[in-house]
């Protein structure tokens, strides 16, 4: 906010412009010196704010401008005599930062706040005189945007403030839109700080600030940031990008032809869509300078389509896949699987006859709009309950919108809901910055399922020690095994996006996690949840030691005898005991050494082995007769009584035990392998279920 506040001439080769096409640029001087006039008369807005309300009225007509009058007349009243250090009056930058905000669209409610965003940490005006004149919502924004006091908080001052407008943004995303948008014109004027200074300022905003604005959709601001980051954190490979633009300006720009070659497709095809072409700004080029080397005029910049419906943009791309030679590898459907940030679009590139490869983004108007400014383009989340919050009449957000139910935002992402989890568990200042570095650190989100269908958002590359944390919390700590997709799988196994994942936990509370699962952790509540745990239990868990013996044998009295008949005459007939096939299994014989015929079910992996052998085949078949015998593998988490109720369930389904393995505990889980004589076939699918409602047994499957 003012500290970072500097002369706004400094740098003007390092501030991308990101207006409107036609509005004129904004001269705060110019604003400034009006600021100092005094206020307007009352039937008109201050000409200071006449910018402000324009960009506003272009995205909301029907505005009332009045609460904004009153913002800004409080704002210049609370800030008059406060200088910034390039010597303009302070009002300038909450001005300024409410100008990019109305660019973007940003609601009243928003441009209210942001107008005041400074007035309690740098003037005399108070919380609760903000309250009373514009309503608790804009109180609660004010207040999350607010620095804590340094002389409270001393070194810890920054994460702690960051910490304190992460947890206002989990009930208002608007905190972090104004942070956002203030940062940005903190970065457009900082040029006549000390080097040190401009470099920790753009080290913060590269870590922190920069991985917000793309979690939240806010592109248009985080591609400014970025290249004001990269101007002095990295002024040479700067220098040299903008070197690159510079001589690419001098050039002929292929992109406007193909735009045309694009427009007339569609205007062929009767597709109603406007056609841009988009510059590439400073950080975009230099990425795709070292991914492709030498870069021809089609790599600075893309092409944009923009049409009216969802199925407009796939009409389009059939279209151009068609007219065109499409470059398979770069399509990417983000409408049908938008990104974690709201981000919607088609992605593909196209090559010309000329040799040239242009890239092309396909999106409706209001995916666009929601591209440009993520959140800030969804406007208050709580208008459907609230009205008029602006004018002192709403409740706050944290307050219930109908008796004692708190209300939940309806842009509050997952990865929003992880950072607010795991800061709880970090108490330390130290910890919860570079915790926050690298959970940000993680550009790519995923989405998978519980059991019970509820989704679970996580950072690409996160484990199943990471869903059972998100999920249950410190009771993770008993997690013993997962099922990924239906198969078990081990906990440091990774998931991708749309896996459905159940968990398994202990039974035995003393359980804990393993110092190895911190290999495994990506997220930071896992990992500061397992870190803390073993910490406090240096020796680790203490489970019932399991005695080293050789597995228990069960055998029953008499063995079944094989039900299948083989096509070749005398031959004896034996079930495979890998995959112990039952009718009315579909089977392929083998004549195995000594005449014998071994029949095994057709997806077993012996068929195909016994085939690249040479091995004869025989046709067989099932008798008339029912009976059969199967081998079942039971899997379960040790506890006492656990065989004695296996084999009561199975014997309550008339099924004959003939014999019973059970192998010595692996981290509690136990296995079982049981050899079963059924008389009836069609009773096995009754059986495994009545195995795995046994307490204690969370899969049954065939051997």
């Amino acid at each position: 906010m003012s500290a970072e506040a500097t002369n706004p001439e400094a740098r003007p080769d390092a501030r991308p412009e990101l207006r409107r096409r036609g509005r004129t640029r904004i001269d705060l001087r110019r604003l400034g010196r009006a600021a100092l006039l005094g206020p307007a008369p009352r039937d008109r807005l201050p000409d200071a704010i006449g910018h402000v309300a324009e960009a506003h009225r272009a995205h909301h007509p029907d505005a009332d401008l009045s609460v904004l009058r009153r913002a800004y007349l409080l704002a210049e009243t609370s800030h008059r005599g406060q200088m910034r250090k390039s010597g303009e009056p302070y009002i300038t930058h909450p001005l300024a930062v409410t100008l990019i905000l109305a660019e973007l669209g940003a609601e009243t409610t928003t441009l209210t706040a942001s107008l005041l965003h400074d007035t309690v940490e740098d003037t005399e005006v108070t919380l609760d005189q903000v309250r009373a004149e514009f309503g608790d919502e804009v109180a609660f924004i004010v207040d999350g945007v607010t620095k804590v006091e340094k002389i409270d908080y001393g070194a810890a001052a920054e994460p702690e403030t960051f910490r304190k407008m992460l947890v206002a943004t989990g009930n208002d995303v608007r905190v972090m839109s104004i942070k956002l948008a203030d940062r940005l014109h903190n970065m457009r004027t900082l040029g006549v700080m000390r080097p040190e200074k401009q470099a920790r300022i753009a080290k913060v905003t590269r870590d922190v600030l920069i991985p917000l604005a793309e979690r939240l959709g806010v592109q248009a601001l985080k591609t400014e940031l970025e290249d004001l980051v990269f101007a002095i954190l990295h002024p040479e490979e700067y220098e040299h990008t903008r070197a690159l633009i510079a001589a690419h300006a001098g050039e002929s720009d292929p992109l406007p032809g193909i735009a045309d070659s694009v427009r007339a497709v569609l205007r062929d095809a009767g597709i109603a869509a406007e056609v841009q072409v988009r510059p590439r700004h400073f950080v975009s080029v230099h990425r795709v300078a070292l991914k492709r080397g030498e870069l021809r005029g089609s790599d600075f910049g893309r092409i944009l389509v923009l049409v009216g419906e969802n199925a407009d943009c796939y009409a389009v791309l059939g279209e151009l896949h068609t007219c065109f030679t499409p470059v398979v590898s770069e399509f990417k459907d983000f409408i049908a699987a938008p990104k974690f940030n709201l981000y919607q679009s088609l992605h593909t590139a196209v090559a010309t006859p000329e040799g040239y490869v242009a890239e092309v983004i396909v999106r409706t108007r209001q995916m666009h709009r929601v591209a440009e400014a993520g959140v800030v383009a969804l406007g208050n989340p709580y208008a459907t309950s609230t009205a008029g919050s602006a004018t002192g009449s709403a409740a706050g957000p944290a307050e219930a919108a109908d008796g004692d139910e708190e209300r939940v935002d309806p842009t509050r992402p997952g990865w929003l809901a992880r950072l607010l989890d795991w800061q709880r568990s970090a108490p330390d200042p130290d910890a919860f910055w570079s915790g926050l570095r690298a959970e940000l650190a993680q550009d790519r989100e995923i989405t998978v399922f519980r059991a019970d269908g509820g989704p679970l958002g996580l950072p690409a590359g996160a484990s199943c020690i990471d869903a059972a944390y998100a999920q249950y919390g410190e009771a993770a700590h008993g997690c013993i095994g997962a099922r990924v997709n239906g198969r078990l799988t081990s906990l440091g196994a990774r998931l991708s996006d749309g896996d459905t994942v159940q968990l398994l936990l202990a039974q035995d509370s003393s359980s804990g996690p393993a110092a190895d699962w911190l290999d495994h952790a990506r997220t930071q509540a896992a990992r500061i949840a397992i870190t803390t745990w073993l910490e406090q239990h240096p020796d680790g868990p203490k489970p019932t030691p399991a005695p080293a013996r050789a597995p228990l044998s069960v055998v029953g009295a008499r063995g079944g005898g094989a039900n299948a008949v083989a096509d070749l005459p005398d031959a004896t007939v034996r079930l495979a005991g890998c995959c112990t096939p039952v009718p009315p299994d579909a089977v392929a014989g083998f004549v195995v050494r000594g005449g014998a015929v071994t029949v095994h079910r057709v997806e077993c992996a012996a068929v195909a082995r016994m085939r690249s052998l040479g091995r004869t085949s025989v046709a067989v078949h099932w008798r008339a007769t029912a009976d059969c015998r199967v081998t079942l593998l039971a899997e379960s988490f040790g506890r006492p009584h656990l065989l004695a109720d296996l084999t009561e369930a199975i014997a309550r389904q008339g099924v004959e035990v003939v014999s019973a393995t059970v192998d010595p505990p692996v981290e509690q889980r136990v296995r079982h392998t049981y050899t079963l004589q059924l008389p009836d076939a069609t009773g096995l699918p009754a059986l495994m279920r009545a195995m795995r409602d046994v307490p204690g047994v969370y899969d049954v499957s065939r051997a």
